[in-house]
């Protein structure tokens, strides 16, 4: 029984030394991390604000004459509606096709300016994109110059900004499932 209870209290010393050890060796190789709040930067950049601003002009202008457009639409409609039993079959089956080509149209043009692909959102990448990629590369040089290994973004849903490629474990990842 002698031996078992030396056995244990031996155990129990190396897995206290090795944990010692493990929790050296992480204390001495912490991660500096940091966030940043890259809307507020945008926001205090003149650039940054006379681009939204573009874009914002742009976007009510665009409104406005979809808005004008379906007003016109409107219209159709009610003087389709107050002739609509004096005119014949062909006539009013004509005036309908009319009203759903021009709903049609402004349909489609309200896709090509305000859709995923569209205008609005071309003319943001043409003008934010770059401002954007000055920010990050500002954030990139700092994080490199005092020695960050990771940076957040306070208040987006893009997550990490900057990270140090010595923590990139993707290819040891890549090698243990082959």
């Amino acid at each position: 029984m002698m031996n078992t209870s030396k056995i244990k209290n031996t155990t129990k010393k190396a897995l206290f030394i090795i944990l010692l050890a493990a929790i050296t060796s992480t204390i001495a190789e912490a991660q500096k991390i940091a966030y940043v709040d890259v809307e507020k930067i945008l926001n205090s950049m003149n650039e940054y604000k006379s681009a939204q601003k573009q874009i914002d002009d742009l976007a009510t202008k665009w409104r406005r004459e979809i808005a004008e457009e379906y007003d016109q639409i409107k219209g159709m409609y009610n003087r389709y509606q107050a002739e609509q039993v004096l005119l014949s079959d062909e006539v009013r089956r004509q005036k309908e096709e009319e009203i759903m080509a021009k709903e049609k149209q402004v349909r489609d043009m309200q896709k090509d300016k305000f859709g995923p692909e569209g205008a609005l959102f071309k003319k943001r990448q043409e003008l934010v994109a770059p401002i954007q990629e000055k920010v990050y590369s500002a954030i990139e040089k700092f994080a490199n110059e005092k020695g960050f290994d990771f940076i957040f973004d306070k208040g987006a849903a893009s997550g990490m900004i900057f990270s140090s490629p010595r923590y990139d474990k993707t290819e040891d990842v890549l090698k243990e499932m082959q």
